[in-house]
């Protein structure tokens, strides 16, 4: 599995596209939110000749959100995140003005994915973890080949997901990285939804918020 980032909006958010060798790609948590950005994303997809066939978030917060509308009707795709998710999605229209932010409506989450089961596309299978905390219902996806993690907001570089947005929950977010997270192996790539990878082993042994 290949993975490709991007950094879209003032947030800094990372929006990643995940693709195979049958070109089938997965467009998760697309933040972007100028028409610069939305083509950057295109002219990747394009030039690469991929075929977008999932459109998936980690969790709905606003800056992983302000892309969906544009992926969903650029290539028909409907939205897959974990159903405890769309009370924070309901939430967004008011949230973005309070931001003062441009925001297109995102399309209700219509497919559901929760632990155990997998995100799937062309030749790839990404485990899917309950990864609450930051969030009431984000999910994490491993790819137990490559050891490479998708994990939203969960864990960053040094840090964690802030926990004082509505669901958020500290003890819940550090439960979810070390009964969730560590196991997976300290070789493991941390793909974060903000700033850059780290490795469950780097962030076991140094993370302030969990060491």
């Amino acid at each position: 599995m290949n993975i490709a980032a991007f950094v879209f909006s003032s947030w800094s958010e990372n929006t990643y596209v995940l693709y195979d060798d049958s070109k089938d790609c997965c467009i998760v948590d697309p933040g972007c939110n100028s028409e610069a950005e939305r083509q950057t994303l295109v002219d990747f997809i394009e030039s690469n000749g991929l075929k977008p066939v999932k459109l998936v978030n980690t969790h709905c917060h606003i800056d992983h959100v302000l892309g969906n509308k544009f992926v969903s009707e650029k290539w028909n795709l409907p939205l897959v995140a974990h159903k405890g998710e769309q009370v924070v999605l309901d939430n967004m229209v008011s949230i973005a003005m309070m931001y003062g932010t441009p925001y297109e409506k995102s399309p209700d989450i219509s497919e559901y994915l929760d632990e155990g089961e997998y995100l799937s596309f062309g030749h790839t299978k990404l485990e899917v973890y309950f990864t609450p905390g930051h969030s009431p219902a984000s999910i994490s996806f491993f790819h137990r080949e490559t050891k490479q993690l998708i994990a939203g907001d969960v864990l960053f570089k040094g840090s964690i997901g802030r926990t004082d947005l509505p669901g958020g929950n500290f003890d819940t977010l550090i439960a979810s990285i070390k009964d969730k997270l560590y196991p997976l192996g300290d070789d493991v790539i941390v793909y974060n939804g903000h700033g850059p990878t780290t490795t469950i082993g780097e962030e076991r042994r140094s993370n302030p918020f969990l060491v």
